[in-house]
């Protein structure tokens, strides 16, 4: 082989290396995620930000941690204070924080989430549902929620950031569920029959107060009409319907004047019929 092949072989390797070195030297942190700088073995302290960076080639790399909000589905299994057994579906909301990036990388072996999160969560769930019934634990499901995720972020603290923990199913067995059922059934139709007693209650009040109203408006018009006898004469008056009664009394005053002249026989005038009876 001549030495001017040999020159060119070792230029293209001197080329290629150099290629490998600039592509080793550059690192890309995508968004939502956060980077772990890696010399010869040792953690760098201080995270890589999103975007473009340099980096020693070959000794240094740099791995993504995740940062946005992630969503873990997980199964948990109780028992209530009556010692029922209850299987729960829990959906956790979480996320790491920037200042545990290094630290959840160097300190903690694979996903944080069953490492970290989903014991801690499984522990506070039981000690919840320990200081309660099943019947309590089923129809106030929200109040179960917000102390289990409570507990849950004390014992898991700042290294991660639980941001919110759903109850997506409670599951008991088939008897307590029919036994729950049925007690509902009886307490609404218990609240019917009080609603029912109650508006029957309230509709007899009703009618005593309108009887006695009633009553007291009638007593009061008889007073007024034995001091003014006049005012039947004029009640009398606004009543009348414009025809002339069949039959007339004798004792009422001013009933000529309102008897009109037609309804009289020929030849006879109001006077004469009612001094004819």
């Amino acid at each position: 082989m001549s030495r001017s092949t040999l020159r060119w072989i070792a230029g293209a390797v001197v080329i290629f290396v150099l290629v490998i070195a600039a592509a080793q030297s550059t690192f890309v942190v995508e968004p939502g995620y956060r980077g772990v700088r890696v010399t010869l073995g040792k953690v760098s302290p201080v995270f890589e930000p999103e975007g473009f960076g340099f980096k020693p080639p070959f000794i240094t790399h740099v791995d993504s941690v995740l940062v946005r909000q992630q969503t873990h589905t997980m199964d948990a299994e109780c028992y209530s204070s009556d010692l029922q057994h209850v299987k729960t579906k829990l959906k956790v909301l979480y996320r790491i924080p920037e200042a545990s990036v290094v630290t959840i990388y160097r300190d903690y072996e694979g996903d944080p989430f069953d490492t970290l999160i989903a014991p801690r969560m499984h522990e506070a769930l039981k000690e919840v549902t320990a200081h309660s019934n099943a019947e309590t634990i089923v129809q106030k499901r929200e109040d179960i929620k917000t102390k289990a995720l409570e507990l849950a972020r004390k014992k898991i603290g700042e290294i991660l950031q639980v941001e919110d923990l759903v109850i997506e199913d409670i599951a008991l067995t088939p008897e307590l569920e029919a036994a729950i059922e049925m007690k509902m059934v009886q307490e609404q139709e218990a609240n019917k029959a009080k609603f029912t007693q109650q508006k029957t209650d309230i509709e007899a009040r009703t009618a005593v107060i309108r009887a006695q109203g009633e009553a007291e408006s009638i007593s009061i018009r008889g007073e007024a009409l034995a001091k003014n006898p006049e005012l039947l004469e004029l009640e009398i008056v606004q009543r009348w319907d414009g025809k002339a009664p069949l039959v007339l009394g004798g004792g009422v005053r001013g009933t000529q004047m309102i008897l009109p002249i037609s309804n009289t026989p020929q030849g006879q005038t109001p006077a004469a019929k009612t001094n004819a009876r």
